[in-house]
């Protein structure tokens, strides 16, 4: 499957900024079953310095600077992604809890080192008595580790509810448990929790998920958001990522960006700027637009569906339609029906530190 994602996150201040200092995690990155055809990130006002490096965690960040006075700041960045199919996991077999912990505790091998360091706590996810008893029943030693994860990720989904206006990137997972409530980043760190409180090595995944109109209606441009699930370690073979906002396992419509310990490793857009009032305005807009292979338009012509000219094999460029100036976690759900929203959460925040 392949996909346009289009990304376009736009500040506008009260007052002058001076100068600005940005990170941005909105590159998608090169993994297993996932190819970067290209991605382009382009800025407003043009920085003095633009600079991508390659993290620690493998994940593609781009360091700018303004130092140019300015009243608006647009970061928009395009890409195509291109995503192999994928056989369905067996759930009812393989390594056991235990195994996997056991694994992980004595460092089997290079790989189980290097993914034990996710099962410690990080900046955003402590591990409390409450996240290491929320799922103890289902971990019981001599059962399949995948089984075990896939009913951990679907107790989420059915315990908490989809609340986009319940949480922000600060809210702790205290509140979110005793709540029952959030957005997918709350439920990826939740899991995280509760799986790093019973030994298993975990970590956040930031990305896209293409949402769909309700049959019979178009799709609004702009409409789509950032999403976020998680993936877990397993000894001896990979990492499988879940995603307890929809009770899925991420295959062909899942677009990921990058991934660390929590949000704070990742985070799509932070920094530091000086001057703007002390007040700004965010609009943030997603388009992930699908782009038909030959065979694909083939298909659909021998269906009846119209197919796309040969001499326009893309999408024509998508353009932001579709922008609010909400708050971070309602951002781009304005035109999106109540099961979109529950598939997608806009990320992109640039924390208002003015000097």
């Amino acid at each position: 499957m392949k996909y346009r994602v289009k990304h376009s996150t736009r500040y506008e201040y009260a007052d002058q900024v001076n100068q600005g200092y940005n990170v941005a995690y909105l590159i998608p990155r090169e993994c297993n079953g996932q190819r970067i055809n290209f991605s382009d990130i382009r800025i407003v006002p043009t920085p003095t310095s633009k600079i991508k490096r390659v993290d620690y965690f493998g994940n593609v960040v781009c360091h700018f600077t303004v130092e140019k006075p300015h009243r608006k700041l647009e970061v928009i960045v395009d890409s195509e992604v291109e995503i192999a199919p994928s056989e369905p996991r067996l759930l009812s077999g393989g390594i056991t809890c235990a195994e996997v912990r056991a694994a992980l505790l004595n460092g089997s091998s290079a790989e189980d080192v290097k993914a034990s360091e996710f099962c410690f706590d990080s900046p955003m996810i402590a591990v409390t008595e409450e996240l290491k008893t929320f799922a103890a029943d289902i971990f019981s030693p001599e059962r399949p580790f995948l089984a075990a994860v896939n009913e951990l990720n679907s107790r989420i989904f059915n315990d908490f509810k989809y609340d986009p206006g319940f949480s922000t990137v600060a809210t702790p997972l205290k509140d979110v448990m005793a709540s029952r409530r959030g957005v997918c980043q709350d439920f990826a760190h939740l899991a995280i929790g509760v799986l790093r409180g019973m030994g298993f090595a975990a970590r956040y995944v930031s990305g896209y998920l293409e949402t769909l109109p309700p049959p019979g209606q178009v799709k609004m441009e702009g409409a789509d958001a950032s999403h976020a699930w998680f993936a877990v370690y397993i000894p001896g073979d990979d990492w499988q990522d879940f995603d307890p906002t929809n009770d899925v396992m991420p295959a062909d419509q899942h677009i990921t960006t990058a991934w660390g310990r929590d949000y704070s490793d990742v985070t799509p857009l932070k920094g530091v700027v000086f001057g703007g009032g002390g007040k700004q305005v965010l609009s943030v807009a997603v388009d992930v637009s699908r782009v038909e292979f030959s065979a694909e338009r083939a298909l659909f012509a021998a269906n009846g569906a119209p197919a796309r000219r040969a001499e326009d094999p893309e999408p024509p460029h998508p353009s932001t339609l579709s922008q609010q100036s909400q708050s971070q976690q309602n951002q781009s759900q304005a035109s999106v029906t109540p099961t979109q929203a529950l598939q997608a959460q806009t990320q992109s925040q640039l924390p208002p530190r003015n000097f």
